[in-house]
Parts: C-alpha cells; sequence; structure tokens
C-alpha cells in the first residue's frame, strides 16, 4: 500500500481593515502570504465588497472581524472566500487555530463560503 502525503498549499489571505496588522500573526506571517488591505496595499477605507472583489481579483481569502456584512459577499465567488473570526479571540488564539485550520485544507476548499473561527473551533 502506498501511502500519500498532503502537498502543503501556501494560501494567499487578505486581512481586512478591522483586523491588526500580520506581525501579531507570525506563525501565519512565515507560512502563509499574508497581507494587510490598509497597510500593506495602502488601501484604507475601502467598502466590503471593494475588499471582496481585491481578495477574488488576487485569488486570496478575506480574514474578517465583519462577519455579519461579509456573509452574503462569501457566497457569490468560487475566486476567494472569507474566514470570520470571532471578536473574543485574543491574536495568540487567531495565529494558532487559523495556521492549523489553513494547514489542513487544500488549495480551493476555503473558496466560495464563509468559514468561521471560534473560541470553539
Amino acid at each position: 500500500m502506498v501511502k500519500t502525503t498532503k502537498r502543503f498549499y501556501k494560501h494567499k489571505l487578505l486581512l481586512d481593515e478591522n483586523f491588526p496588522i500580520r506581525k501579531h500573526f507570525p506563525f501565519l506571517n512565515r507560512r502563509f502570504d499574508l497581507k494587510h488591505v490598509g497597510v500593506d496595499l495602502n488601501l484604507e477605507g475601502l467598502s466590503d465588497p471593494e475588499v471582496y472583489a481585491l481578495a477574488r481579483k488576487e485569488n486570496r481569502l478575506v480574514v474578517t472581524r465583519n462577519i455579519k456584512d461579509f456573509r452574503e459577499l462569501a457566497l457569490t465567488s468560487n475566486d476567494t472566500g472569507v474566514i470570520g473570526i470571532s471578536p473574543n479571540l485574543i491574536f495568540e488564539q487567531i495565529d494558532k487555530k487559523l495556521t492549523a485550520l489553513l494547514n489542513k485544507s487544500t488549495k480551493k476548499s476555503l473558496f466560495g463560503k464563509l468559514t468561521t473561527i471560534t473560541e470553539e473551533t
């Protein structure tokens, strides 16, 4: 029996403006392609649909605490997805939980939907 190992995929993430800058997430920052919409891309003040369109154009997953406003957008394209983060999580928890999720996710498994990370996840 031949054992196959899942190949690592370096996900591309777009941190929404309501999210802290990427230096607060050392595991994510080392392992994945992480950009902050305001700090790294200098695009402060984009509306949620504009953030989603940017992520779609760049095949990035949106990471946001603004789950409510991105819920409907998340289902409109298979070229991106949304990862909603509970506002109750501290930076270290987000870094670990999001890294764990991405490590076990395939290239497109998070696209076309809203995935949430909470205290229980």
